[in-house]
């Protein structure tokens, strides 16, 4: 095995756990860095309607690309599970069959985005004063969708053999293109919004670009072939069986988040804006805490192709105690230095500050059981369930949120009273997750180990 390939089925875990998902907070705090310079260059040099702009998309495009996104999780289950198994062929036939579909995805995307988001954000209540910035920002943004899509599928594919070092190189590569552009079309260019999604745009593709340079040359089973790009019917069903349900679990968490930015807006472009600050702020925290999702999905996912059914046990409770830690100290981390950091984005101004600090006190001090509700969420994915945990998703993130903001929300019209749908969610959700995970484990173990 190369090095570069951390060996999961085998050994303790904490550190092997630790080291793969560290590139993987490394690079997703890069990305969010790289996009949080989209904000703060906005909000610094084209004013608070652009701000609001931007952040008031990032709930609506999750709902559109997250179907697609989720066959992202398919890929890495179904990869996983083959590499465990030392099924080379396997592995190489879901690898070409994932790129194809990547692609097709993309340009899909790309067109119900491009079409249908003015009409998305006029249902949502976007503000007139930033509804045609929000529409020309999404319509730039989806143009790069194909290029997001490649590269997903291709990262979800080395991230399941243990390589999380490259794809991490690739997004800080891509980032720094973002950034550099970010600066050069807003600020000398004058584009606004415009500049901002017309350097993600780019961006998307560059690192598309690097992940299939990259598995054309790798020396493994994952090695990309251009002439072997086609569509293997039967390896397209494992992953849509897997990944379907997935990307429709993220579509239930967007739908959720949409009706409550809907709720948002009615409070104002000021609520907006510090909403946007203050959950870019929050995206650190839960990218740090994600990672152990994708642990908790890659390792549990080998062990169960290989049949080692009695690790995955350990490697829940090791991932649950990582992600719960992290996940406190970042959230209160930031919470306590919520002034400082939310001046970054709008310097000055106290209204803004007042509305981001109300939605922290609620949801970054209690962010550590998202994380743990992802990490269940990755197990309960790598033992190869699909459309349960959608199910419960559906009802725990989804139904109830809604019932609390047509009930709860209703009668208290506070943003305070908004923002505690989310950890009432969260903890509704994990109390449905440990008992389905008791049930899976069960159905494991009943197969046996692998022969010898």
């Amino acid at each position: 095995m190369a090095k570069k390939e951390i060996d999961m089925l085998h050994g303790p875990l904490a550190g092997k756990i630790l080291l793969y998902t560290l590139p993987l907070m490394l690079s997703g705090i890069l990305q969010l860095a790289f996009n949080a310079a989209d904000t703060i260059v906005v909000g610094r040099f084209a004013g608070g309607d652009s701000l609001a702009a931007v952040g008031s998309t990032g709930s609506l495009i999750n709902l559109i690309i997250n179907v697609f996104m989720g066959l992202g999780v398919g890929v890495s289950v179904s990869v996983a599970h083959a590499w465990g198994a030392g099924n080379d062929d396997a592995v190489s036939r879901i690898v070409h069959t994932a790129i194809v579909t990547a692609a097709i995805g993309g340009v899909l995307v790309f067109f119900i985005g491009f079409f249908g988001c003015h009409t998305f954000l006029s249902w949502m209540g976007t503000p007139d004063n930033v509804i045609d910035l929000s529409t020309l920002y999404m319509r730039i943004y989806f143009i790069g969708m194909p290029g997001c899509m490649l590269y997903n599928f291709g990262a979800s594919a080395l991230r399941s053999i243990g390589d999380t070092r490259h794809p991490m190189l690739f997004l800080i590569i891509s980032g720094v293109v973002n950034v550099i552009l970010n600066l050069i079309t807003v600020i000398f260019f004058h584009l606004g919004v415009a500049g901002v999604a017309i350097a993600t745009a780019v961006s998307q593709y560059v690192s598309a670009a690097l992940v299939l340079v990259f598995l054309a040359r790798i020396d493994n089973a994952c090695r990309l072939s251009f002439s072997k790009l086609r569509i293997d019917r039967e390896k397209l069903a494992i992953i849509l069986r897997i990944g379907l349900p997935a990307g429709l679990q993220g579509s239930v968490f967007s739908i959720s988040n949409v009706l409550i930015q809907s709720s948002i807006n009615s409070f104002g472009s000021l609520a907006m804006e510090g909403n946007t600050a203050a959950s870019n702020l929050e995206g650190f925290v839960y990218i740090v805490m994600n990672s152990f999702y994708h642990a908790s999905l890659t390792f549990v996912g080998q062990n169960v192709g290989a049949r080692q059914y009695r690790r995955i046990t350990r490697i829940l409770f090791t991932c649950l105690g990582l992600v719960s830690v992290i996940g406190l100290l970042s959230g209160w981390g930031i919470y306590l230095l919520r002034a400082p950091l939310i001046s970054i984005y709008r310097p000055g101004q106290a209204h803004v500050l007042e509305y981001g600090a109300v939605r922290m006190s609620v949801i970054a001090t209690t962010y550590f059981l998202c994380g743990m509700m992802e990490t269940f969420t990755g197990t309960l994915r790598g033992m190869g369930a699909s459309l349960s945990p959608m199910l419960i998703s559906l009802f725990g993130a989804c139904v109830s949120r809604v019932v609390w903001i047509y009930t709860v929300f209703a009668a208290h019209r506070t943003l305070f009273v908004l923002y505690l749908s989310y950890p009432m969610s969260w903890l509704l959700t994990i109390a449905m997750q440990i008992v389905l995970y008791a049930i899976l484990k069960r159905r494991l173990e009943r197969r046996g180990p692998a022969p010898h």
